[in-house]
């Protein structure tokens, strides 16, 4: 597993960072908070959410479009069901 001095996640490239930030958005509501971009570590090299700087275009796209609200749905009826 690699590590970083950070102490944060470490995703191997932008696009499994970004696909982590969008998967993280449909699962929880990060109401005025949680992680909106990527970014490259200066100290590991490898990727990390944020939750400064601009929002992530994909991401911001994702939820104009209305498309992470319906997954964030889904995903908690599905949390619903299992529990039953």
């Amino acid at each position: 597993m690699i590590k970083c001095v950070s102490n944060k996640r470490v995703y191997q490239s932008k696009e499994l960072a970004e696909e982590a930030l969008i998967e993280s958005h449909s699962q929880f509501e990060h109401r005025g908070g949680g992680p909106i971009a990527v970014y490259q570590c200066e100290d590991c090299g490898y990727f990390h959410l944020t939750s400064k700087g601009q929002m992530n275009q994909r991401l911001a796209e994702l939820i104009k479009e209305g498309k992470i609200g319906r997954a964030r749905e889904a995903n908690q009826w599905l949390r619903k069901i299992k529990r039953k």
